[in-house]
């Protein structure tokens, strides 16, 4: 993985939907009622190889990281929750305690 950028926990939320509206060609209202138990791959239509190929680079646009193929496991994208744990551990988010 590159150096890591550090990101606030809550700004990856709202960035993570964009990108699956983008990516997805879905409407952000649609994205935006989605939660954490929401099912990805393989319960969107949309959401097939392609996308996934195209939503791992723009995670690394948005993000600045670059992702190793070592980074990534299919259970990542079984849900919004899963995607952005896969997200957060990638930006390494700060803590602000």
């Amino acid at each position: 993985m590159a150096a890591q950028p550090q990101i606030p926990s809550a700004d990856v939320d709202p960035a993570l939907r964009r990108l699956l509206a983008e990516t997805l060609g879905l409407p952000a209202a649609r994205v935006d009622t989605f939660d954490d138990s929401t099912e990805l791959f393989g319960a969107l239509a949309e959401f097939d190889s392609m996308a996934v190929a195209n939503l791992l680079t723009g995670i690394e646009e948005t993000f600045s990281v670059l992702i190793e193929d070592s980074d990534v496991e299919a259970e990542d994208f079984a849900s919004l929750g899963s995607l952005k744990a896969f997200v957060e551990r990638l930006v390494k988010p700060l803590r602000h305690d």
